[in-house]
């Protein structure tokens, strides 16, 4: 990434990420503090809850997840693997086991986890390539769902089924389904990267399904 984003702009160009949705979209910044109360008289309160997935390179992924309605905060980070505290390096070499991944605390009286899943995840990647997206190969580029709950694997499995059934991909999906472990916030500057990198290497779009 750091040392690869002029190599890997190339690449994205190669690929035709040139589609209106791509997700290096000039959007507004995330809201990373808290929201405004509702208007009065109104009976939705907020309910925040938290979402772990990974799906490639964890910028592009971010920088669409950032824009979903009901979405709050985005971080990026390290996930799923055997490695304490991991570095990008550690990450980057595919032997620490973890997976790219974006934190993701959204509004549940807005969003609802199936809808996180079912409408945006599995739209913004290819969930059919196993430890790949584009040109990122490895398992630190894995299509998973990182889950903190019974409820939320049963949704994520759900889910997972439904869009099998539907052949909407064409291929089955090799989507993990993991606990969610101890999530690592990834080193400052990947942070909103392509919020401070505008133009810089994605690999993500969202598919259109209609």
């Amino acid at each position: 990434m750091p040392n690869a984003s002029h190599s890997r702009r190339l690449i994205c160009t190669a690929l035709g990420l040139g589609l209106a949705l791509v997700a290096c979209s000039k959007g507004s910044p995330k809201s990373t503090g808290p929201t405004p109360a509702p208007p009065s008289g109104s009976s939705q309160v907020e309910r925040r809850a938290v979402a772990v997935l990974a799906g490639g390179c964890f910028w592009g992924m971010e920088e669409i997840l950032r824009e979903v309605p009901g979405v709050l905060q985005t971080d990026v980070g390290y996930t799923g693997g055997s490695v304490e505290r991991p570095s990008y390096e550690d990450v980057s070499s595919g032997r620490s086991g973890h997976a790219e991944a974006v934190r993701v605390v959204y509004d549940e009286s807005v969003l609802s986890y199936r809808q996180l899943l079912a409408n945006w995840f599995f739209r913004m990647h290819d969930p059919t390539t196993r430890n790949r997206q584009g040109n990122d190969v490895g398992t630190q580029y894995r299509s998973a769902i990182f889950v903190t709950t019974p409820s939320q694997r049963q949704v994520a499995e759900s889910v997972i089924r439904e869009l099998d059934k539907s052949g909407k991909f064409g291929a089955p999906i090799v989507t993990s389904v993991e606990e969610a472990g101890t999530f690592t916030p990834a080193e400052a500057y990947h942070q909103d990267y392509l919020q401070k990198n505008p133009g810089g290497y994605t690999c993500h779009y969202l598919r259109d399904w209609t």
